[in-house]
């Protein structure tokens, strides 16, 4: 069997798939941005909340953590519309992947917090810092900064998440792939590319977020602890 590879398509689709991957990356983003401030709530209501509230956060949690991201996807898109609520499938998307997205970051800033040593609580009551003091002084600083290679994980696995929103109509990288594979018949060229270009943009994303935390983290840079 005999497969002749022929990529000359790309000459009349790049643009398609250079407006996929801008709609990847700006779906990442703000991914990104809103799941982190999402995650790091309900990691501080997970762990100095009030019984409910603690009971509330860590259901939620589990719910989003043990259900699979395309049946999110849907919920919103599908099943808001036949309850009469129609949500744009970008805005979907983009409620979609923060919510699973602080899910985990929320375990992951979670574990953070817990790992700071109970002599730095004593020291700071100590110094008679409140309890907001302790949290944005003390606690979620270094916790953010323990697992912040986790948290470059778990936002790049988003980003290749975020795939699977093709499946409710957003053009993204994927999204542009099926339509340029309908076009074409040429499968399996076009996902060689695809997949070339998440690939590149899982290390330029990484990149970012190690040039974000050389400048945040300046005790880590004055050690000289790699990420």
């Amino acid at each position: 069997m005999r497969y002749d590879f022929d990529f000359s398509f790309l000459a009349d689709f790049w643009p398609e798939l250079a407006r996929g991957a801008g709609e990847t990356v700006l779906l990442s983003s703000a991914a990104i941005l809103s799941g982190f401030v999402v995650g790091t709530a309900l990691a501080v209501a997970r762990v100095h909340g009030k019984r409910t509230m603690s009971a509330l956060a860590a259901g939620y949690v589990e719910i989003i953590r043990n259900t699979p991201l395309v049946v999110q996807a849907f919920w919103l898109f599908f099943g808001l519309a036949a309850l009469g609520l129609h949500v744009p499938a970008f805005q979907a998307a983009i409620i979609t992947l923060v919510i699973n997205v602080s899910a985990y970051t929320a375990e992951i800033i979670r574990a953070g917090m817990e790992s700071i040593p109970k002599g730095q609580h004593e020291a700071a009551d100590c110094l008679a810092l409140s309890r907001t003091q302790v949290l944005f002084h003390v606690e979620l600083p270094q916790a953010i900064e323990r697992v912040y290679p986790a948290l470059i994980s778990q936002f790049i696995l988003m980003m290749l998440a975020s795939s699977i929103m093709s499946q409710i109509s957003v053009e993204e990288l994927t999204g542009a792939a099926y339509g340029i594979q309908s076009i074409t018949f040429r499968g399996f060229e076009i996902y060689i590319v695809v997949a070339v270009i998440y690939l590149l943009l899982s290390v330029l994303m990484r990149l970012a977020m190690e040039m974000v935390a050389r400048a945040a983290f300046t005790r880590r840079r004055r050690l000289g602890t790699p990420l």
